[in-house]
């Protein structure tokens, strides 16, 4: 293929917000985790491990995760909202929201860097559980929790139940009583605030399945305090994800101290949770607030509504999830066919857009084809002068939506067995990776110090049948052989 019908100086097929690089061999500092750089040799090394032994020791597709970048965005996180509540007179909770990416290990460096964590299923909680994390710094969300659910939550002694609805109201009393506890709960309500993100994540509005309504607190409440096996935390607000601005955590926060307010009058209400959702740089047009902004904006704005409504400001919690792992892990893929694509204009002319295919795709992130999300892409195992071409990263598998990258810029000369890397993916990429088409879910490789090892085992076709009731085992071998 000629370079000449792939350079994409002015391609008419790019989107707006992208431009052509100056070097598509860059690795723009908001968007590539804390120790990603490029070795004299052109290969990119992530934790001290370069990109050709990663892929020698572990093979393509590949998550991979900078250690040292979600400990310290963890630790981050912890110090940068005590800093800002103990400014107020108060205090913080960080929870860590274990949906974005959870394993063993991440609960680990996570609750050592003094953060608790948020879980929302059965699942999430055994894993948090088997990592050791104590039971009374464990959250527990979701808005059908079965009653099983509810049962061991109660039972190992989850710190807080976030209710979610009237019915679970009575399903978590009914528990604690069984096992003789009180449980602590908080009560999630929808603030009516519409934050600019998807719709899909948009988590507060009016008409969607989580929480109760503002106005349907104050009686929601006082059903809650009418059991003595619960006891009442505070209300809980989470107005969607990947949110930029502070002006949405804000009028969030306003209207549910509000509430608050109204509330003491019939007892303690010690805390208030405000979510997470903080936004991360998926591209290097994007311009995420660092996470001492969210916290600087939410201590400001209760201090100041809780003078305005002449209340003590309570303990206030958060949970970040995407802002601590998200731009810790890249994905590594190798490209496999390549096709250009001759594209008409509607002024009758044509463009070509280039098509480079890998050996992963929407099993491993399916972001772009749930929300059309944009990420960047870079060759990782080599630097190249070719002039910049646009390229779409079409994953392998049987859907034209099957897109990793929907629009970026590559060496015009990527070619057959490139190792490719595409950043921001430690967060929502292997936590809603699946199966499709018989893919193995990759392996997840933690990077620290020149050091890798697994941290998440990949699939093999062997664990792929072993599921599968219908496949006849092997025979065993006769006198311990072949």
């Amino acid at each position: 293929m000629a370079a000449t019908t792939t350079t994409a100086v002015g391609n008419p097929l790019a989107p707006e917000w992208l431009t052509v690089p100056n070097d598509a061999n860059d690795l723009p500092r908001a968007v590539w985790s804390d120790t990603a750089e490029r070795r004299p040799s052109g290969d990119l090394a992530i934790g001290g491990v370069s990109v050709g032994r990663l892929i020698e020791q572990f093979g393509t597709p590949l998550y991979v995760v900078d250690e040292k970048h979600v400990r310290a965005r963890a630790h981050d996180a912890r110090r940068l909202f005590d800093r800002e509540f103990t400014r107020i007179g108060s205090r913080a909770k960080v929870y860590y929201a274990g949906k974005a990416f959870l394993s063993t290990e991440v609960a680990r460096w996570v609750t050592e860097a003094g953060l608790n964590v948020d879980v929302c299923t059965q699942g999430e909680l055994a894993v948090a559980l088997a990592a050791g994390v104590e039971p009374s710094r464990i959250g527990f969300h979701g808005n059908n929790k079965s009653r099983a659910e509810i049962d061991r939550a109660v039972g190992v002694g989850v710190g807080v139940i976030v209710i979610d609805s009237l019915v679970e109201i009575e399903r978590v009393a009914e528990a604690a009583t069984a096992h003789g506890l009180v449980q602590p709960v908080r009560l999630r309500v929808n603030s009516g605030v519409h934050a600019s993100t998807h719709e899909y994540l948009a988590t507060a509005r009016e008409d969607q399945k989580f929480g109760i309504t503002l106005a349907d607190t104050p009686e929601t409440v006082a059903r809650i305090r009418g059991h003595s096996s619960l006891s009442f935390l505070g209300l809980h607000s989470h107005i969607g994800s990947q949110i930029f601005g502070t002006d949405g955590f804000a009028e969030a926060a306003a209207r549910l101290l509000t509430a608050h307010a109204g509330l003491l009058a019939g007892g303690d209400v010690p805390e208030l949770n405000l979510g997470g959702g903080f936004g991360v740089n998926y591209t290097r047009v994007d311009d995420a607030a660092p996470l001492e902004t969210y916290a600087r904006a939410l201590a400001d704005v209760v201090a100041a509504e809780c003078t305005r409504l002449g209340i003590p400001v309570p303990v206030v919690a958060v949970e970040p999830g995407r802002s601590i792992v998200g731009p810790a892990g890249t994905t590594l893929y190798t490209v496999g066919t390549i096709k250009d694509v001759s594209v008409s204009l509607a002024d009758d002319t044509t463009a070509v857009r280039r098509y480079v295919s890998v050996d992963g795709g929407m099993s491993d992130n399916a972001r772009p084809a749930l929300y059309g999300s944009d990420y960047m892409v870079r060759i990782a195992n080599r630097v190249s002068d070719a002039p910049a071409a646009l390229v779409r990263v079409a994953g392998k598998h049987c859907e034209s939506g099957d897109l990793v990258v929907l629009a970026d810029y590559l060496p015009a000369d990527v070619r057959e067995d490139d190792i490719l890397a595409v950043p921001v993916t430690g967060a929502y990429c292997w936590s809603l990776s699946s199966n499709y088409n018989h893919v193995g879910r990759p392996p997840v490789v933690a990077v620290v110090d020149g050091s890798a090892r697994v941290i998440v085992h990949g699939e093999t076709e062997a664990d792929l049948l072993a599921r599968d009731a219908g496949t006849t085992p092997p025979a065993s071998p006769k006198n311990g052989t072949e």
